[in-house]
Protein backbone atom coordinates (compact mmCIF):
# COMPACT_ATOMS: atom_id res chain seq x y z
CA UNK A 1 0.00 0.00 0.00
CA UNK A 2 1.31 3.32 -0.82
CA UNK A 3 1.94 6.25 1.94
CA UNK A 4 -1.17 8.42 3.24
CA UNK A 5 -2.11 11.19 1.19
CA UNK A 6 -0.52 14.75 1.09
CA UNK A 7 -2.45 15.54 4.52
CA UNK A 8 -4.48 18.82 3.77
CA UNK A 9 -5.30 20.53 7.15
CA UNK A 10 -1.59 20.85 8.49
CA UNK A 11 -0.92 22.85 5.01
CA UNK A 12 -3.69 24.84 5.30
CA UNK A 13 -2.47 25.65 8.57
CA UNK A 14 0.85 26.08 7.52
CA UNK A 15 -0.57 28.90 5.03
CA UNK A 16 -2.94 30.20 7.45
CA UNK A 17 0.07 31.21 9.44
CA UNK A 18 1.21 34.43 10.21
CA UNK A 19 2.81 36.04 7.20
CA UNK A 20 1.60 33.15 4.72
CA UNK A 21 -1.25 34.01 2.33
CA UNK A 22 -4.17 31.84 1.69
CA UNK A 23 -4.62 31.00 -2.20
CA UNK A 24 -7.26 33.47 -2.94
CA UNK A 25 -10.40 32.49 -4.81
CA UNK A 26 -9.75 34.96 -7.33
CA UNK A 27 -12.01 36.53 -10.22
CA UNK A 28 -12.81 33.39 -12.55
CA UNK A 29 -14.81 33.35 -15.50
CA UNK A 30 -18.38 33.02 -15.48
CA UNK A 31 -19.25 29.31 -15.69
CA UNK A 32 -22.24 28.81 -14.21
CA UNK A 33 -25.55 29.76 -15.62
CA UNK A 34 -26.85 32.46 -13.56
CA UNK A 35 -30.37 31.81 -12.31
CA UNK A 36 -31.18 35.71 -11.83
CA UNK A 37 -30.54 38.49 -9.54
CA UNK A 38 -30.72 36.68 -6.31
CA UNK A 39 -28.46 34.09 -7.29
CA UNK A 40 -25.63 33.97 -4.01
CA UNK A 41 -22.56 32.46 -6.49
CA UNK A 42 -20.08 35.10 -7.03
CA UNK A 43 -18.78 35.42 -10.83
CA UNK A 44 -16.50 37.53 -13.04
CA UNK A 45 -15.41 37.03 -15.98
CA UNK A 46 -12.55 35.66 -17.73
CA UNK A 47 -11.58 35.91 -21.28
CA UNK A 48 -12.40 32.42 -23.04
CA UNK A 49 -11.70 32.73 -26.14
CA UNK A 50 -9.91 30.05 -28.72
CA UNK A 51 -9.55 28.94 -32.04
CA UNK A 52 -10.65 25.74 -33.45
CA UNK A 53 -8.94 23.62 -35.26
CA UNK A 54 -8.68 20.20 -37.20
CA UNK A 55 -5.87 17.64 -37.55
CA UNK A 56 -6.19 14.15 -39.37
CA UNK A 57 -6.02 11.75 -37.40
CA UNK A 58 -5.44 7.73 -39.05
CA UNK A 59 -8.98 5.60 -37.68
CA UNK A 60 -5.96 2.80 -36.85
CA UNK A 61 -3.04 4.00 -35.47
CA UNK A 62 -1.62 0.07 -34.86
CA UNK A 63 -2.75 -1.53 -38.31
CA UNK A 64 -0.59 -1.15 -42.07
CA UNK A 65 -3.35 -1.59 -44.34
CA UNK A 66 -6.02 0.87 -43.55
CA UNK A 67 -5.22 4.18 -44.04
CA UNK A 68 -8.11 6.18 -43.44
CA UNK A 69 -8.29 9.43 -41.50
CA UNK A 70 -10.66 11.54 -40.15
CA UNK A 71 -10.40 14.83 -38.90
CA UNK A 72 -9.64 15.56 -34.90
CA UNK A 73 -11.32 18.66 -33.62
CA UNK A 74 -8.97 20.44 -30.59
CA UNK A 75 -9.27 24.16 -29.94
CA UNK A 76 -6.37 26.56 -29.20
CA UNK A 77 -6.21 29.59 -26.63
CA UNK A 78 -2.31 31.23 -26.56
CA UNK A 79 -3.33 35.04 -24.87
CA UNK A 80 -0.83 33.76 -22.44
CA UNK A 81 1.39 31.96 -23.85
CA UNK A 82 5.29 32.81 -24.07
CA UNK A 83 7.83 31.11 -26.42
CA UNK A 84 10.53 32.68 -23.65
CA UNK A 85 10.03 29.45 -20.88
CA UNK A 86 6.38 28.87 -22.03
CA UNK A 87 4.71 25.75 -21.21
CA UNK A 88 1.11 23.55 -22.81
CA UNK A 89 -1.72 22.47 -20.93
CA UNK A 90 -3.10 19.47 -23.03
CA UNK A 91 -6.63 18.28 -22.03
CA UNK A 92 -6.90 14.92 -23.21
CA UNK A 93 -10.55 15.24 -24.27
CA UNK A 94 -13.16 12.32 -22.73
CA UNK A 95 -16.74 11.09 -23.41
CA UNK A 96 -18.12 14.48 -24.93
CA UNK A 97 -18.30 17.56 -26.94
CA UNK A 98 -15.03 19.34 -26.09
CA UNK A 99 -16.26 22.94 -25.97
CA UNK A 100 -18.28 21.80 -23.29
CA UNK A 101 -15.21 20.41 -21.36
CA UNK A 102 -13.24 23.34 -22.02
CA UNK A 103 -15.78 25.73 -20.81
CA UNK A 104 -15.97 23.25 -17.50
CA UNK A 105 -12.58 23.43 -16.93
CA UNK A 106 -11.75 26.81 -15.21
CA UNK A 107 -8.88 25.66 -13.63
CA UNK A 108 -6.63 25.43 -16.58
CA UNK A 109 -7.69 29.05 -17.93
CA UNK A 110 -7.10 30.29 -14.26
CA UNK A 111 -3.24 29.18 -14.15
CA UNK A 112 -2.45 29.54 -17.72
CA UNK A 113 -1.13 33.36 -17.27
CA UNK A 114 0.77 32.41 -14.44
CA UNK A 115 2.43 29.06 -16.06
CA UNK A 116 2.82 31.27 -19.24
CA UNK A 117 1.04 28.37 -20.84
CA UNK A 118 -0.99 27.66 -24.04
CA UNK A 119 -3.98 25.68 -23.66
CA UNK A 120 -5.06 22.65 -25.97
CA UNK A 121 -8.18 20.99 -25.64
CA UNK A 122 -8.29 17.78 -27.55
CA UNK A 123 -11.52 16.18 -28.18
CA UNK A 124 -11.75 12.27 -27.62
CA UNK A 125 -12.60 10.21 -30.96
CA UNK A 126 -15.98 9.85 -32.02
CA UNK A 127 -17.19 12.12 -29.49
CA UNK A 128 -18.16 15.88 -30.41
CA UNK A 129 -17.73 16.60 -34.03
CA UNK A 130 -14.49 13.83 -33.88
CA UNK A 131 -16.56 10.95 -35.78
CA UNK A 132 -14.25 9.07 -37.68
CA UNK A 133 -16.98 7.38 -39.49
CA UNK A 134 -18.93 10.81 -39.95
CA UNK A 135 -22.80 10.11 -39.54
CA UNK A 136 -22.54 6.02 -39.68
CA UNK A 137 -19.74 5.99 -36.70
CA UNK A 138 -22.61 4.56 -34.40
CA UNK A 139 -24.83 2.65 -37.43
CA UNK A 140 -22.20 -0.38 -37.88
CA UNK A 141 -20.60 -2.22 -34.85
CA UNK A 142 -17.95 -2.80 -36.74
CA UNK A 143 -16.60 1.13 -37.49
CA UNK A 144 -16.99 1.22 -33.25
CA UNK A 145 -13.55 -1.21 -33.04
CA UNK A 146 -11.51 1.81 -33.55
CA UNK A 147 -12.93 3.47 -30.13
CA UNK A 148 -10.35 2.20 -27.58
CA UNK A 149 -8.64 4.91 -24.88
CA UNK A 150 -5.14 3.15 -26.85
CA UNK A 151 -6.58 4.95 -30.08
CA UNK A 152 -7.42 7.88 -28.34
CA UNK A 153 -4.73 7.80 -26.15
CA UNK A 154 -2.51 7.68 -30.27
CA UNK A 155 -4.15 10.70 -31.31
CA UNK A 156 -3.36 12.60 -28.38
CA UNK A 157 0.74 11.49 -29.14
CA UNK A 158 0.07 12.40 -32.48
CA UNK A 159 -1.52 16.00 -32.17
CA UNK A 160 1.39 17.02 -29.63
CA UNK A 161 3.58 15.87 -32.52
CA UNK A 162 2.02 18.06 -35.28
CA UNK A 163 1.54 21.26 -32.81
CA UNK A 164 5.20 21.03 -32.13
CA UNK A 165 5.75 21.29 -35.61
CA UNK A 166 3.27 23.73 -36.74
CA UNK A 167 3.45 26.09 -34.30
CA UNK A 168 6.90 27.79 -34.02
CA UNK A 169 8.27 27.94 -30.28
CA UNK A 170 6.55 24.85 -29.06
CA UNK A 171 8.82 22.02 -29.53
CA UNK A 172 11.15 22.76 -26.96
CA UNK A 173 8.25 23.03 -24.74
CA UNK A 174 7.32 21.17 -21.78
CA UNK A 175 3.32 19.63 -22.01
CA UNK A 176 1.45 18.97 -18.94
CA UNK A 177 -1.35 16.36 -19.27
CA UNK A 178 -4.59 17.42 -17.85
CA UNK A 179 -8.07 15.83 -17.10
CA UNK A 180 -10.97 14.95 -15.10
CA UNK A 181 -12.74 11.84 -14.71
CA UNK A 182 -12.46 9.13 -17.89
CA UNK A 183 -10.45 12.42 -19.18
CA UNK A 184 -8.45 12.40 -15.64
CA UNK A 185 -8.27 8.60 -16.63
CA UNK A 186 -6.73 9.61 -20.13
CA UNK A 187 -4.06 11.95 -18.69
CA UNK A 188 -2.88 9.42 -16.20
CA UNK A 189 -2.44 7.17 -18.57
CA UNK A 190 -1.00 9.05 -21.54
CA UNK A 191 1.90 10.15 -19.00
CA UNK A 192 2.48 6.35 -18.19
CA UNK A 193 2.07 5.47 -22.18
CA UNK A 194 3.79 8.64 -23.69
CA UNK A 195 6.26 9.81 -21.26
CA UNK A 196 8.35 11.49 -23.70
CA UNK A 197 5.13 13.50 -24.63
CA UNK A 198 4.42 14.82 -21.64
CA UNK A 199 6.69 16.12 -18.25
CA UNK A 200 3.38 15.10 -15.78
CA UNK A 201 -0.51 15.02 -15.50
CA UNK A 202 -2.67 16.06 -13.51
CA UNK A 203 -5.68 13.39 -13.32
CA UNK A 204 -8.51 14.70 -11.60
CA UNK A 205 -11.19 12.28 -10.02
CA UNK A 206 -10.00 9.56 -11.87
CA UNK A 207 -11.29 6.25 -10.99
CA UNK A 208 -7.71 4.36 -12.84
CA UNK A 209 -8.70 1.37 -10.39
CA UNK A 210 -12.57 0.83 -10.75
CA UNK A 211 -12.34 -2.24 -12.38
CA UNK A 212 -12.36 -6.03 -11.71
CA UNK A 213 -10.25 -7.05 -8.41
CA UNK A 214 -8.96 -3.69 -7.69
CA UNK A 215 -11.59 -2.27 -5.59
CA UNK A 216 -14.67 -3.46 -3.91
CA UNK A 217 -17.81 -3.42 -5.84
CA UNK A 218 -19.65 -1.45 -3.79
CA UNK A 219 -18.00 0.91 -2.74
CA UNK A 220 -19.28 3.59 -5.30
CA UNK A 221 -23.27 3.29 -3.59
CA UNK A 222 -21.33 3.32 -0.25
CA UNK A 223 -19.92 6.72 -0.93
CA UNK A 224 -23.08 8.18 -2.62
CA UNK A 225 -25.10 7.01 0.33
CA UNK A 226 -22.78 9.22 3.27
CA UNK A 227 -22.82 11.88 1.37
CA UNK A 228 -26.73 11.73 1.24
CA UNK A 229 -26.73 10.40 4.87
CA UNK A 230 -24.28 13.82 5.89
CA UNK A 231 -26.49 16.35 3.77
CA UNK A 232 -29.61 15.66 6.34
CA UNK A 233 -31.13 13.51 8.77
CA UNK A 234 -32.47 10.52 7.99
CA UNK A 235 -32.15 11.77 4.14
CA UNK A 236 -30.66 8.35 2.94
CA UNK A 237 -33.04 6.22 5.12
CA UNK A 238 -35.82 7.80 2.96
CA UNK A 239 -34.48 6.61 0.01
CA UNK A 240 -34.33 3.55 1.03
CA UNK A 241 -37.51 3.07 1.91
CA UNK A 242 -38.56 4.54 -0.97
CA UNK A 243 -37.95 1.44 -3.37
CA UNK A 244 -40.35 -1.17 -1.55
CA UNK A 245 -42.72 2.07 -2.08
CA UNK A 246 -42.51 2.21 -5.75
CA UNK A 247 -42.58 -1.35 -6.32
CA UNK A 248 -45.42 -1.75 -4.06
CA UNK A 249 -47.54 0.82 -5.98
CA UNK A 250 -45.69 -0.65 -9.33
CA UNK A 251 -47.15 -3.84 -8.80
CA UNK A 252 -50.76 -2.78 -10.14
CA UNK A 253 -51.83 -1.06 -13.26
CA UNK A 254 -53.54 1.67 -10.97
CA UNK A 255 -50.38 1.94 -8.60
CA UNK A 256 -48.07 3.04 -12.39
CA UNK A 257 -50.59 5.88 -12.91
CA UNK A 258 -51.00 6.57 -9.54
CA UNK A 259 -46.84 6.84 -9.64
CA UNK A 260 -46.77 8.53 -13.06
CA UNK A 261 -49.05 10.83 -11.67
CA UNK A 262 -47.30 11.89 -8.68
CA UNK A 263 -44.16 11.68 -9.67
CA UNK A 264 -45.44 13.82 -12.50
CA UNK A 265 -43.91 11.88 -15.60
CA UNK A 266 -43.90 12.68 -19.19
CA UNK A 267 -43.68 9.03 -19.85
CA UNK A 268 -46.46 7.34 -18.21
CA UNK A 269 -45.54 3.92 -16.88
CA UNK A 270 -47.18 0.96 -18.43
CA UNK A 271 -45.04 -2.15 -17.65
CA UNK A 272 -43.12 -3.60 -15.55
CA UNK A 273 -40.12 -2.95 -17.89
CA UNK A 274 -40.95 1.15 -17.63
CA UNK A 275 -41.29 0.43 -13.72
CA UNK A 276 -37.41 -0.48 -13.56
CA UNK A 277 -36.33 2.46 -16.30
CA UNK A 278 -37.93 4.50 -13.78
CA UNK A 279 -35.62 2.88 -10.73
CA UNK A 280 -32.25 3.01 -12.85
CA UNK A 281 -33.09 6.92 -13.79
CA UNK A 282 -33.86 7.67 -10.15
CA UNK A 283 -30.55 5.82 -9.18
CA UNK A 284 -28.60 7.50 -11.81
CA UNK A 285 -30.19 10.74 -10.34
CA UNK A 286 -29.01 9.89 -6.93
CA UNK A 287 -25.63 8.92 -7.96
CA UNK A 288 -25.00 12.67 -10.12
CA UNK A 289 -26.28 14.42 -7.33
CA UNK A 290 -23.62 13.01 -5.57
CA UNK A 291 -20.96 13.84 -8.11
CA UNK A 292 -21.75 17.75 -8.42
CA UNK A 293 -22.40 18.25 -5.11
CA UNK A 294 -20.84 21.66 -5.58
CA UNK A 295 -20.71 24.73 -3.35
CA UNK A 296 -22.16 27.19 -5.33
CA UNK A 297 -24.40 27.23 -7.98
CA UNK A 298 -23.76 25.31 -11.35
CA UNK A 299 -25.04 23.65 -14.58
CA UNK A 300 -22.68 21.11 -15.24
CA UNK A 301 -25.05 18.14 -15.87
CA UNK A 302 -27.94 19.97 -15.14
CA UNK A 303 -28.57 23.92 -13.42
CA UNK A 304 -28.55 23.04 -10.24
CA UNK A 305 -28.41 25.08 -6.73
CA UNK A 306 -25.42 25.23 -4.20
CA UNK A 307 -24.71 21.92 -2.06
CA UNK A 308 -28.06 20.29 -4.22
CA UNK A 309 -27.97 17.51 -1.77
CA UNK A 310 -28.74 19.25 0.93
CA UNK A 311 -31.85 20.91 -0.68
CA UNK A 312 -32.85 17.64 -1.72
CA UNK A 313 -32.46 16.13 1.74
CA UNK A 314 -34.82 19.09 2.94
CA UNK A 315 -37.72 16.79 1.32
CA UNK A 316 -36.62 13.37 2.78
CA UNK A 317 -36.54 14.41 6.41
CA UNK A 318 -38.93 11.87 7.48
CA UNK A 319 -38.87 7.92 6.27
CA UNK A 320 -41.57 7.17 8.57
CA UNK A 321 -44.56 9.11 6.96
CA UNK A 322 -47.33 7.69 4.54
CA UNK A 323 -45.84 5.89 1.63
CA UNK A 324 -48.24 8.86 -0.26
CA UNK A 325 -46.05 11.38 1.24
CA UNK A 326 -42.64 9.50 0.75
CA UNK A 327 -43.24 9.69 -2.70
CA UNK A 328 -44.54 13.00 -2.90
CA UNK A 329 -41.05 13.81 -1.22
CA UNK A 330 -39.45 11.69 -3.73
CA UNK A 331 -40.76 14.17 -6.28
CA UNK A 332 -39.87 17.49 -4.69
CA UNK A 333 -36.79 16.02 -4.38
CA UNK A 334 -36.54 15.18 -8.02
CA UNK A 335 -37.26 18.54 -8.92
CA UNK A 336 -34.21 20.18 -7.46
CA UNK A 337 -32.86 18.53 -9.80
CA UNK A 338 -34.59 18.42 -12.78
CA UNK A 339 -36.59 21.93 -12.80
CA UNK A 340 -34.49 24.24 -10.64
CA UNK A 341 -35.24 26.66 -13.30
CA UNK A 342 -38.71 26.20 -12.90
CA UNK A 343 -39.38 25.62 -16.63
CA UNK A 344 -39.65 22.18 -16.86
CA UNK A 345 -43.53 20.96 -16.82
CA UNK A 346 -42.83 17.13 -16.21
CA UNK A 347 -39.99 14.73 -15.60
CA UNK A 348 -38.27 13.12 -18.26
CA UNK A 349 -37.14 9.92 -17.60
CA UNK A 350 -35.35 9.37 -20.82
CA UNK A 351 -32.23 11.05 -19.47
CA UNK A 352 -30.50 12.47 -16.43
CA UNK A 353 -27.77 14.90 -17.97
CA UNK A 354 -26.76 17.98 -20.33
CA UNK A 355 -27.11 15.76 -24.16
CA UNK A 356 -23.37 17.47 -24.71
CA UNK A 357 -22.06 14.16 -23.28
CA UNK A 358 -21.60 11.28 -25.76
CA UNK A 359 -24.00 8.03 -23.91
CA UNK A 360 -23.96 6.18 -27.16
CA UNK A 361 -20.06 6.11 -27.29
CA UNK A 362 -19.71 5.37 -23.52
CA UNK A 363 -21.99 2.79 -23.91
CA UNK A 364 -20.07 0.92 -26.05
CA UNK A 365 -16.41 1.68 -24.09
CA UNK A 366 -18.38 0.41 -20.80
CA UNK A 367 -18.76 -3.25 -22.98
CA UNK A 368 -15.36 -3.17 -24.06
CA UNK A 369 -12.64 -2.04 -22.12
CA UNK A 370 -14.17 0.17 -19.53
CA UNK A 371 -15.35 -2.64 -17.48
CA UNK A 372 -16.59 -1.57 -13.73
CA UNK A 373 -18.13 -3.50 -11.53
CA UNK A 374 -21.08 -2.32 -9.54
CA UNK A 375 -23.12 -3.73 -7.05
CA UNK A 376 -24.96 -2.57 -3.63
CA UNK A 377 -26.75 -4.89 -0.76
CA UNK A 378 -29.73 -2.35 0.47
CA UNK A 379 -27.97 -2.24 3.47
CA UNK A 380 -25.10 -0.22 3.93
CA UNK A 381 -26.17 1.71 1.01
CA UNK A 382 -29.63 3.50 0.19
CA UNK A 383 -30.29 1.43 -2.95
CA UNK A 384 -31.88 -1.72 -4.20
CA UNK A 385 -29.99 -4.76 -3.70
CA UNK A 386 -27.94 -5.48 -6.60
CA UNK A 387 -25.38 -7.77 -7.63
CA UNK A 388 -22.42 -7.64 -9.99
CA UNK A 389 -23.26 -10.39 -13.01
CA UNK A 390 -20.07 -10.29 -15.66
CA UNK A 391 -22.65 -13.04 -17.45
CA UNK A 392 -25.68 -11.08 -17.75
CA UNK A 393 -23.61 -7.98 -18.36
CA UNK A 394 -21.91 -8.91 -21.19
CA UNK A 395 -24.94 -10.79 -22.54
CA UNK A 396 -26.38 -7.30 -22.65
CA UNK A 397 -23.52 -5.80 -24.33
CA UNK A 398 -23.88 -7.91 -27.42
CA UNK A 399 -27.80 -7.85 -27.63
CA UNK A 400 -26.55 -4.16 -28.34
CA UNK A 401 -23.03 -4.16 -29.69
CA UNK A 402 -22.70 -7.47 -31.16
CA UNK A 403 -19.38 -7.34 -28.70
CA UNK A 404 -18.19 -8.86 -25.66
CA UNK A 405 -16.00 -7.02 -22.84
CA UNK A 406 -12.84 -7.91 -21.67
CA UNK A 407 -12.73 -7.21 -17.84
CA UNK A 408 -9.28 -7.32 -17.30
CA UNK A 409 -7.72 -5.60 -20.63
CA UNK A 410 -7.79 -2.28 -18.65
CA UNK A 411 -5.10 -3.99 -15.98
CA UNK A 412 -2.92 -5.74 -18.89
CA UNK A 413 -2.74 -2.28 -20.82
CA UNK A 414 -2.18 0.30 -18.01
CA UNK A 415 -0.64 -2.04 -15.26
CA UNK A 416 -3.25 -1.58 -12.26
CA UNK A 417 -1.92 -1.18 -9.07
CA UNK A 418 1.07 -2.21 -9.94
CA UNK A 419 2.49 1.32 -11.19
CA UNK A 420 5.24 1.95 -9.11
CA UNK A 421 7.38 2.79 -12.12
CA UNK A 422 5.96 5.48 -13.30
CA UNK A 423 6.21 9.61 -12.33
CA UNK A 424 5.13 12.90 -12.15
CA UNK A 425 1.03 11.79 -11.37
CA UNK A 426 -1.30 13.79 -9.68
CA UNK A 427 -4.46 12.08 -8.41
CA UNK A 428 -6.55 14.09 -6.73
CA UNK A 429 -9.75 13.33 -5.65
CA UNK A 430 -13.05 14.72 -3.45
CA UNK A 431 -14.17 12.82 -0.76
CA UNK A 432 -17.48 13.73 -1.91
CA UNK A 433 -17.25 12.10 -5.12
CA UNK A 434 -18.62 8.56 -5.72
CA UNK A 435 -15.84 7.84 -8.15
CA UNK A 436 -13.26 8.45 -5.65
CA UNK A 437 -13.67 4.96 -4.13
CA UNK A 438 -11.73 3.83 -7.54
CA UNK A 439 -9.56 6.07 -7.66
CA UNK A 440 -5.75 6.68 -6.18
CA UNK A 441 -6.06 8.17 -2.34
CA UNK A 442 -2.90 7.22 -1.30
CA UNK A 443 0.58 8.45 -2.43
CA UNK A 444 2.32 5.59 -4.11
CA UNK A 445 5.59 8.03 -4.28
CA UNK A 446 7.45 10.77 -3.69
CA UNK A 447 6.35 11.77 -7.70
CA UNK A 448 2.89 9.46 -7.93
CA UNK A 449 1.10 11.51 -5.33
CA UNK A 450 -2.65 11.66 -4.21
CA UNK A 451 -4.38 15.17 -2.88
CA UNK A 452 -7.62 13.95 -1.21
CA UNK A 453 -10.35 17.49 -0.82
CA UNK A 454 -12.31 17.14 2.22
CA UNK A 455 -15.58 18.65 0.88
CA UNK A 456 -14.82 18.13 -2.78
CA UNK A 457 -17.68 16.76 -5.49
CA UNK A 458 -16.55 14.94 -8.33
CA UNK A 459 -13.20 16.92 -10.24
CA UNK A 460 -14.21 20.20 -8.41
CA UNK A 461 -10.19 21.19 -8.53
CA UNK A 462 -10.39 21.77 -12.50
CA UNK A 463 -13.57 23.85 -12.44
CA UNK A 464 -13.11 27.64 -12.08
CA UNK A 465 -11.72 29.53 -8.73
CA UNK A 466 -15.38 30.88 -6.62
CA UNK A 467 -16.13 32.97 -4.04
CA UNK A 468 -17.67 30.05 -2.22
CA UNK A 469 -15.18 27.10 -3.14
CA UNK A 470 -13.93 25.61 0.29
CA UNK A 471 -10.56 26.62 1.58
CA UNK A 472 -9.21 22.93 0.84
CA UNK A 473 -9.73 22.73 -2.67
CA UNK A 474 -7.97 26.33 -2.81
CA UNK A 475 -4.92 24.53 -1.36
CA UNK A 476 -5.57 21.93 -3.63
CA UNK A 477 -5.43 23.47 -6.68
CA UNK A 478 -2.24 25.57 -5.24
CA UNK A 479 -0.78 22.33 -4.82
CA UNK A 480 -1.26 20.89 -7.95
CA UNK A 481 0.36 24.15 -9.53
CA UNK A 482 3.60 23.83 -7.64
CA UNK A 483 3.88 19.99 -8.65
CA UNK A 484 3.40 21.82 -12.05
CA UNK A 485 5.64 24.54 -11.34
CA UNK A 486 8.74 21.85 -10.51
CA UNK A 487 8.08 19.74 -13.60
CA UNK A 488 8.44 22.59 -15.73
CA UNK A 489 11.88 24.00 -13.90
CA UNK A 490 13.36 20.48 -14.33
CA UNK A 491 12.23 19.83 -17.75
CA UNK A 492 14.11 23.51 -18.50
CA UNK A 493 16.73 22.63 -16.43
CA UNK A 494 17.52 19.19 -18.12
CA UNK A 495 17.23 20.91 -21.46
CA UNK A 496 20.08 23.31 -20.37
CA UNK A 497 22.05 20.44 -19.59
CA UNK A 498 21.99 19.02 -23.14
CA UNK A 499 23.24 22.57 -24.85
Amino acid sequence: MGRRALPLLPLLLALLAPGAALPAPSASRALHRMRGPSSLAARHAVDKKFSTHYFPQKIDHFGFNLGKTFKQRYLISAKHWKKDGGSILFYTGNEGDIIWFCNNTGFMWDVAEELKAMLVFAEHRYYGESLPFGADSFKDPKHLNFLTSEQALADFAELIKHLRKAIPGTRNQPVIAIGGSYGGMLAAWFRMKYPHMVVGALAASAPIWQFEDMVPCDGFMNIVTTDFRKSGPNCSDSIRKSWDVINHYGSTGTGLNWLSDNLRLCSPLKTPQDLQHLKEWMTETWINLAMVDYPYESDFLQPLPAWPIKEVCQHLKNPNVSDSQLIHGVFQALNVYYNYTGQAKCLNTSETATGNLGSQGWGYQACTEMVMPFCSNGVHDMFEPHTWDLKSYSDECFKQWHVRPRPHWIRTLYGGKNISSHTNIIFSNGDLDPWSGGGVTKDISDTLVAIVIPEGAHHLDLRSNNAFDPLTVLLARSLEVKYMQQWITDFYNSLAKQD
